[in-house]
Order: structure tokens, then C-alpha cells, then sequence
């Protein structure tokens, strides 16, 4: 049964939520703020809804701790509306956000989402040995550069996935966000650019001068095919 781990202060929401949750078959466990959401993170965590304001430790705080050993799949919840809050989050290697309020509906479909993500590279058992010197093993969603692991995120690896399965190939930030996302692009949603960015740096953290996935203005990215 998928095990989620949800970070809010607001005692009313989180026994809301928890009763929405526990109908849908998910087991759910609860802390109310950063310092107590990190010592319940472990193996048996799926997923984690991340509140953004919370006493002693924040969701941010406790996001960037968490991503120092764990890429468990984080999905933000704030109230807050600015953008440059869910630039930083995303950042930081959340996977996804969701503004308060919100429906029943959009949670669970985000939820599933990111789960159907993660559940459909856990089934594949089939290593790959791409080139550019990198490995993906769907299987255990891991991903090395020239032998060295990359510290990925759940989506930062189905991104680069993706990137390396459709090699040489002109990639919208449209079909991205659907396929990789599991959601549509919205207007000024930068979603796709922060994750393609991250990737981007953790790629280059070995070799500085080569630019593996190019942007293309007003096309989308690509990923250049080996020399």
C-alpha cells in the first residue's frame, strides 16, 4: 500500500486530508512541522505533501535537508502565490506544487501522477547503457555520469529518461510537461524550465563544456546526439 508522509501544521487540513487519503487506499502518516517531517522519513515513504509555512522548520528548510539524502517525491502545498516561492521549490528538487486552496479532485490527480511516474520506471527491469557517458537503470531509478551517481530528483531522472529516449529529437515544453509531468503547460508556468535546469547543472558538474540538452528558442530543448 502507497505510504504518504504529510508535513503541515494545520491540524484541521491535515485530518481532513488524512480521511480523503485513507479512503482512497493510501496509507498516511503525519508530522506538523520540517524537524518532525524528517524523522519520519524513511524507505517506506512513497510521496510527501510538503506545506510551505510551518513553525520551527519550513517546508523549504525542510526540502533542501531532505534532498541532502533522500530523492523521496515531494509534492509542495503553499498558500503563498508568487511565482519566485515555486521557482525556489522547484529548485530545491520539489516535483511538484499546488497553491491553497484546492479540490479533492486536483490533489489525488496530482498525486497519482507523480506515483504512475515513479511506479512506471519501477516496473521496468531492463538497464540501459546510453551514451555520453551515462547509465540509467529504470529499474532502481538511478543514473550515473562516467561512473559517478547522480544526486536526481524523481523527475530530474525521468526528464533526463526521456531526454536520452528521444535523442536528436526537437522536444516542446508542451509534450514535457504532459508526459513527464503528467499535466498540462499553463501560461508562465516555468515547471519544465527549473527542472531542465537542474538537470542541466548536475549534468555539467563533471563536464563543464558540453551542454548536453540545448534550449531551442521557442521550440523547446533537445537533447544533442552523441558525437
Amino acid at each position: 500500500m502507497t505510504h504518504i508522509l504529510l508535513v503541515d501544521d494545520d491540524s484541521e487540513l491535515t485530518g481532513l486530508l488524512e480521511d480523503i487519503l485513507t479512503l482512497e487506499g493510501f496509507t498516511v502518516s503525519q508530522a506538523n512541522n520540517g524537524i518532525e517531517g524528517l524523522d519520519k522519513v524513511d524507505n517506506n515513504i512513497d510521496l510527501i505533501l510538503l506545506d510551505y509555512m510551518m513553525p520551527k522548520m519550513n517546508g523549504m528548510e525542510m526540502l533542501k535537508q531532505l534532498r541532502q539524502h533522500w530523492q523521496t517525491p515531494v509534492l509542495m502545498l503553499t498558500a503563498k502565490g508568487e511565482e519566485i516561492d515555486r521557482v525556489i521549490g522547484l529548485e530545491l528538487g520539489a516535483d511538484d506544487y499546488l497553491p491553497k486552496p484546492f479540490s479533492d479532485r486536483e490533489l489525488l490527480a496530482r498525486i497519482r501522477a507523480i506515483l504512475r511516474r515513479t511506479q512506471l520506471h519501477s516496473d521496468e527491469s531492463d538497464d540501459t547503457t546510453p551514451p555520453h557517458g551515462l547509465q540509467v537503470f529504470p529499474g532502481k531509478q538511478e543514473a550515473y555520469h562516467d561512473g559517478q551517481r547522480l544526486d536526481l530528483t524523481t523527475t530530474e531522472f525521468l526528464l533526463l529518461d526521456y531526454f536520452l529516449s528521444h535523442m536528436g529529437e526537437s522536444i516542446s515544453k508542451e509534450t514535457l510537461s504532459l508526459e513527464v509531468l503528467g499535466k498540462r503547460l499553463s501560461p508562465f508556468d516555468r515547471a519544465i524550465d527549473m527542472h531542465v535546469s537542474n538537470l542541466r547543472k548536475k549534468l555539467s558538474e563533471n563536464h563543464e563544456d558540453k551542454a548536453f540538452i540545448k534550449t531551442l528558442r521557442g521550440r523547446g530543448y533537445l537533447m544533442v546526439e552523441d558525437q
